[in-house]
């Protein structure tokens, strides 16, 4: 396998995304994703995110084991969740769920600054070799509880989550900028919806729930599980 097929590999997935998202737009909304998006995937290598043993796997539309019983979440989710957010170039982003990467990756495609965190230290600092020699320079990462979000660059333009915790984490919200959006599944792993939070300029939240979907389980609820890398 050769940059060449990776490419080739990549460009089929982005046709795939684009074919499947056509199907569901009802759900999400809109009558297309941004293009804008499907540029950034069709850029990021994937492959270079993913354990060697199942790069050959990368470009399906399924989820991938990245080790930890943790899975990079499919091709169409990505997107589907980076096209909800409606991100802008000067966006400040907080990431919960770094896994090895990819998602910051595309992320910082599309944003200004993306700070990520994760919960398990050799998937945090894997994610940092991956990023740095994809030559991300926008992306900071910390090991912590994502359920605490990260105080220290609050508030937040946008922020994603890419594990479902059973509500809504409040410490999540409250770094939220008035005006910002966050994406995030929520609910018990047999009833998890993918769900959209705005929060107004008066800073008044409101929820709605897009489609159901099966993410792993935010670990970490307790606040003291915190820790700085």
């Amino acid at each position: 396998m050769n940059a060449k097929f990776f490419e080739e590999q990549r460009r089929e997935m982005v046709t795939a995304i684009r074919a499947i998202a056509e199907r569901i737009t009802a759900e999400l909304g809109k009558t297309a994703l941004d293009e804008r998006v499907l540029r950034a995937m069709a850029k990021v290598p994937r492959h270079e995110f993913v354990p060697v043993e199942v790069q050959s796997y990368a470009y399906l539309n399924q989820p991938i084991p990245i080790g930890f019983d943790k899975t990079m979440s499919q091709p169409l989710m990505v997107a589907v969740m980076t096209d909800l957010l409606e991100l802008k170039p000067d966006d400040t982003v907080l990431e919960i769920g770094t896994g090895l990467g990819y998602q910051s990756a595309v992320l910082a495609e599309l944003a200004g600054r993306v700070y990520s965190v994760e919960i398990i230290d050799e998937l945090a600092q894997r994610a940092v070799q991956r990023l740095k020699r994809q030559g991300y320079t926008n992306v900071a990462v910390r090991v912590g509880n994502g359920y605490a979000g990260w105080p220290k660059h609050a508030p937040f333009d946008k922020v994603m989550v890419t594990a479902a915790p059973d509500l809504i984490p409040p410490p999540l919200i409250n770094q939220l900028k008035t005006g910002g959006r966050m994406v995030i599944p929520v609910g018990l792993p047999v009833a998890q919806q993918l769900v959209v939070v705005d929060k107004d300029l008066n800073g008044r939240v409101t929820t709605k729930e897009i489609m159901p979907v099966l993410f792993s389980v935010l670990e970490g609820s307790d606040e003291s599980a915190f820790r700085a890398s």
